[in-house]
C-alpha cells in the first residue's frame, strides 16, 4: 500500500551522518517527543532519528518541526500501513515505540523480524497472548532485544531504596503497603483520552500501574505469585456523575465548542496549549480522535479505584491501591522487614500529559525516605540531588538509552522478561476483578 504521506527527503543533515545509532520512530504522539527531542538537544553526537511512522500525518509533520527547530533536520515519513518499508528504506538499528498501548506488540514483533532491535514505551503489552507473540519473536531473533523504558526505576529516589533493601537496612522484606495517588490534572487526562477504553490500554492496572509493579519487582528482586484485586468506576463517568447530582448541561462530550466546558475544572481546552493544539486539535481532521473529551462522558471502561493483594515468589506480601481523583499527585510506601520499616514519601507537581512542559512531568514537591531499625532511633535517608522530570529518573535513564554506556551496578535496564512481569500483576488483577477469585500468575503466563 502506498503511504498517504510522500516521505520527506531531508538533505545531507545530522540524521544522516555516519557512526550513529539510528532509530525510527512509530507512534508520533506526546510520549514520542520524550525520545525525539532528547536526540535532537543532547545526544546527536550518538544517535539520530531515521524515519517516522504514525497514522496521522499532521502529527508527523508537527514532529518534523520539533526536530527541524533542534538542528536535527526533517526526516521521511510513513504511514502507518507503510511500516515495513519505513524500515528497508531507512535502516534503523532500533525501533522506538511509542503508539497506543495495545499495537506495541505488533510493531515490536515487526521490528524483531525485521532485524531492528526495540526500545518501547511502557507496558509492553496489554494481555498475555501478545506478551507470548512478542517473547516468540525474541526467541526467533537472538541477536535483537527489546528494552522497555522504566523511568522510575532511574529515579533517585527509588534507587536509594533499592541500596538499602539489597543492603539488609530492614533484614528480610516481609510486607510491602503501596499507595499511589492521581490527582483531578493528571489522574483524570486518563479519562480525557484513548486510555479511557480499555480495549486500548488494559486499564490503568496495566497502563499505569505497570510502573508501580516494576518498582516492587525491581526493589525486591522476585516476582508475583498470586493476585486478589477489586477495582470500580466510582467517580469519573457519567453515571457517577448523575448520582452526585451534576446537571446534564454539564455532561458535554468534549471541551471544543461546549459552553458547559468554559469554567468547568476538569475541562482540558487545547487551544490553550500550542502543543495539544498542534498534535491534537490541528490533527482530528484526519482520524476524529478527540483529546478533550469529558471525564465524565459516556464510554468509560476503565476503573478509577482500585485495590490489591499480591503474594510473592520470595513470600513477601504486597497491598496496593490507585486512585485517580486524589487531591494530590504522589506516593507512599512503606516496607516492614524482620529488622525494621523503610518508609518513603514522594509529591509530585501536577501536570496534563504533553501539555507542554516535558520538564514538569512527574517533577517533585518533596521526597523523604526514613529507616526505622528496630530499637533504633529513626533515621532520614540522605537522597542524591537530581534534575528533569519524573524525579530525574529520565535524564538518567535517556543517558542510558543514547549515552555512551556505563556499568549500571543498580540492573536498572528492562528487558522484554521485566516488561513481562510488570504487567503480569495488572493482568491478572484484571482477571480477579471479573471472576471475584485469587488468581496464580503462572496461570496466565508462565515466565522461565
Amino acid at each position: 500500500m502506498a503511504s498517504t504521506t510522500a516521505p520527506l527527503r531531508p538533505s545531507p543533515a545530522p540524521a544522516a551522518a555516519a557512526g550513529r545509532k539510528r532509530y525510527a520512530i512509530v507512534g508520533t504522539g506526546g510520549r514520542a517527543i520524550f525520545f525525539y527531542t532528547a536526540i535532537a538537544r543532547t545526544y546527536s553526537g550518538t544517535s539520530c532519528v531515521v524515519g517516522l511512522c504514525d497514522t496521522n500525518a499532521t502529527r508527523m509533520a508537527y514532529a518534523n518541526s520539533k526536530l527541524a527547530s533542534l538542528g536535527h533536520g526533517a526526516v521521511p515519513t510513513f504511514a502507518a500501513a507503510d511500516f515495513d518499508r519505513m524500515v528497508a528504506e531507512t535502516r534503523p538499528d532500533e525501533v522506538i515505540v511509542t503508539t497506543i498501548d495495545r499495537t506495541h506488540s505488533q510493531y515490536i514483533v515487526r521490528a524483531l523480524d525485521l532485524g531492528c532491535s526495540v526500545v518501547t514505551e511502557k507496558p509492553m503489552t496489554i494481555d498475555a497472548p501478545r506478551c507470548l507473540a512478542i517473547f516468540a519473536a525474541v526467541e526467533r531473533n537472538p541477536a535483537q532485544r527489546v528494552r522497555v523504558t522504566f523511568n522510575y526505576r532511574y529515579a533517585p529516589h527509588n534507587t536509594a531504596v533499592y541500596s538499602l533493601l539489597q543492603a539488609g537496612a530492614i533484614g528480610a522484606v516481609t510486607s510491602v503497603h503501596f499507595e499511589w495517588m492521581l490527582n483531578t490534572s493528571h489522574g483524570a487526562d486518563y479519562f480525557r483520552r484513548w486510555h479511557r477504553d480499555k480495549r486500548n490500554s488494559g486499564g490503568l492496572l496495566v497502563h499505569k500501574s505497570t510502573h508501580h509493579f516494576d518498582l516492587v519487582n525491581f526493589w525486591l528482586r522476585t516476582r508475583p505469585a498470586t493476585v486478589y484485586a477489586q477495582g470500580d468506576l466510582k467517580f469519573y463517568g457519567r453515571e457517577n456523575a448523575e448520582l452526585r447530582g451534576v446537571p446534564p448541561s454539564a455532561m458535554y462530550a468534549r471541551a471544543r465548542g461546549s459552553a458547559s466546558a468554559k469554567d468547568d475544572p476538569f475541562a482540558l481546552h487545547l487551544e490553550d496549549s500550542e502543543q495539544l493544539k498542534a498534535m491534537y486539535l490541528d490533527a482530528e481532521h484526519e482520524d476524529a480522535y478527540y483529546r478533550d473529551q469529558s471525564v465524565f462522558g459516556d464510554g468509560i471502561s476503565i476503573e478509577d479505584t482500585m485495590n490489591l493483594l499480591v503474594r510473592y515468589k520470595n513470600g513477601a506480601v504486597l497491598t496496593y491501591s490507585l486512585t485517580a481523583y486524589a487531591p494530590w499527585e504522589g506516593f507512599r510506601v512503606s516496607f516492614n522487614g524482620t529488622g525494621g520499616r523503610l518508609e518513603m514519601e514522594v509529591v509530585e507537581n501536577s501536570y496534563v500529559n504533553s501539555g507542554g512542559d516535558q520538564a514538569a512531568e512527574g517533577s517533585l514537591e518533596r521526597r523523604t525516605i526514613t529507616l526505622r531499625k528496630l530499637f533504633e532511633k529513626p533515621q532520614e535517608i540522605e537522597i542524591p540531588e537530581s534534575e528533569g522530570a519524573h524525579g530525574g529518573g529520565d535524564t538518567v535513564l535517556l543517558n542510558d538509552i543514547f549515552g555512551e554506556p556505563t556499568t549500571d551496578e543498580y540492573m536498572r535496564a528492562a528487558s522484554h522478561i521485566d516488561g513481562a512481569l510488570s504487567i503480569l500483576t495488572g493482568i491478572a488483577a484484571n482477571r480477579s476483578i471479573a471472576t471475584g477469585q485469587v488468581v496464580n500468575v503462572d496461570d496466565v503466563l508462565r515466565i522461565p
